[in-house]
Order: C-alpha cells, then sequence, then structure tokens
C-alpha cells in the first residue's frame, strides 16, 4: 500500500469507496502473529504463535481471559487488544452485577463491533489495529467469532488471522466438517497442527505457541507450557504421518486440486 491523497482522514472516501486507514488497520491484523480459533458443539479451542522482538525479551500475551465462559485470541496490536480486551472484561463485570448471570457470547460481539465501528466515523480516532478471535460459551452453545477493525464480525467454525495465516485456513477448510463433533482433544490436535502450518518449518514447542480452551463444565483455561509440550510430543508422530498420507492422496486429487489451490481461500475477508 502506498500513500495517496485520500489516506490522511478515516472519514475521507476515495472515489473508488474505500477508507484507506480503515484498511491500513486490516493491514495491521496481517502482520501480526498468527492466531487460530476452532469450535465443537461443546469446546472452544484459541491456540496462538508467541513472538518476541529479541532473545533477551519474554514474548508479548496474544489470549487473554475476559470472564469464566468467554476468552480472546489477538493478531496485529498488543497494545489495542489489551484495551479491548478490559473493555470486554469490564462488560462482562457490568452485566453479571445488574442481571446475575453471564453476558451472551453474540451480545458481547455486538458491542465490540460497535465500538470499533465508531473508530471508523470520528476524525479525531483512528480504528484499532487489532483482530479478535472471540471464544465462548452460553445457553446457546459454543461460539467462535471474528471481530475486524472495520466493525464488523462472523461467526466461524474455525478461522485463522495473522502472517502466514493463509496455510492455517488451507489446513482448516480441509477438516472443519468434522470439528462439529470432535472432542476437546482431538481440537486441540487440530488446532497445533494448524499453528504448526505457519510456522514454516521452524519446529513447533510449547516455547513459541499458546494454546487456551473453554468448554461445557470448563472455565476457560489457558493451558501451561508442559501440558502443552506434553500434547506436542504425542501428536508427534501423527504430525510426521500426516503429510505421507496427503502426498498418497494427491494423485487421486489429479490436476483438479491443483486449480483449486490458485482460487482464493472461502474464509478469506
Amino acid at each position: 500500500m502506498f500513500r495517496n491523497q485520500y489516506d490522511t482522514d478515516v472519514t475521507t472516501w476515495s472515489p473508488q469507496g474505500r477508507l484507506f486507514q480503515v484498511e491500513y488497520a486490516m493491514e495491521a491484523v496481517k502482520q501480526g502473529s498468527a492466531a487460530i480459533g476452532l469450535r465443537s458443539k461443546t469446546h472452544v479451542v484459541l491456540a496462538c504463535v508467541n513472538k518476541s522482538n529479541s532473545e533477551l525479551s519474554s514474548h508479548q500475551r496474544k489470549i487473554f481471559k475476559v470472564d469464566d465462559h468467554i476468552g480472546v485470541a489477538i493478531a496485529g496490536l498488543t497494545a489495542d487488544g489489551r484495551v479491548l480486551s478490559r473493555y470486554m472484561r469490564s462488560e462482562c463485570i457490568n452485566y453479571g452485577y445488574t442481571y446475575e448471570s453471564p453476558l451472551p457470547v453474540g451480545r458481547l460481539v455486538v458491542q465490540l463491533a460497535d465500538k470499533a465501528q465508531v473508530c471508523t466515523q470520528r476524525s479525531w480516532k483512528r480504528p484499532y489495529g487489532v483482530g479478535l478471535l472471540v471464544a465462548g460459551l452460553d445457553e446457546s452453545g459454543a461460539h467462535l467469532y471474528y471481530n475486524c477493525p472495520s466493525g464488523n464480525y462472523f461467526e466461524y467454525q474455525a478461522f485463522a488471522i495473522g502472517s502466514r495465516s493463509q496455510a492455517a485456513k488451507t489446513y482448516l477448510e480441509r477438516k472443519f466438517e468434522k470439528f462439529t463433533s470432535s472432542s476437546r482433544d482431538d481440537l486441540i490436535k487440530d488446532a497445533l497442527f494448524a499453528i504448526r502450518e505457519t510456522l514454516q518449518g521452524e519446529k513447533l514447542t510449547s516455547s513459541v505457541c499458546t494454546v487456551s480452551v473453554v468448554g461445557v463444565e470448563e472455565p476457560f483455561t489457558i493451558l501451561d507450557q508442559a501440558t502443552v509440550q506434553a500434547l506436542i510430543n504425542e501428536f508427534e508422530i501423527s504430525a510426521e504421518e500426516a503429510p505421507a498420507n496427503e502426498a498418497a492422496a494427491e494423485p487421486a486429487g489429479g490436476d483438479a486440486g491443483g486449480a483449486a489451490a490458485e482460487e482464493p481461500a472461502p474464509m478469506d475477508i
């Protein structure tokens, strides 16, 4: 993207009907480290890549607990994500104090989207440069939403955001039909495989990823490194066998698979 005369103000439309500062904020999400979410009927799993600026520094948190039944994973500007997660936490506390019941996930997502939309319509504000995957469980079941800096929100069975997320989306698109009936452990396994796709050859260890889960009779929990490493070790054989199985299946696909690879993924926004 290049600067032009229509991107100095978030309220200035270009002749093509575009708001460039909103598009720049969405680009910031693509530059952030990858975050992945997937859900079944009973559980939602969030996973993200830990990226540190230096070998001497710790990584920034990318997954935040909002309430016992809601958590978020972010990609983009971590500071913006921290502010928005604190806003969501405050809304959950206020709703619980007033109605003595958990805040429905869909209602919180709409409030968050409204807050983001206001920043696209005020010349003295800038859009939030962060995308949020909101995972939650309420009376209507398990939910996974993506909140965009533009103020749009979408509900997904599985989704990935951040840098190199296209590889994870491709993996999720191949597997998503079985997610609805998947168990908790199977969801975590697929989340780790999807994270592995974004690393581009780098070895997957508990130090480069964070995994969290929320489900029926299980409050939102961020798994500790030892647990994640044990799961990675448990699935390591499957991870080695998966490419071999896929390679064997390729000849059956023929040229049709190659043609499909050139098309944009249906999950792309």
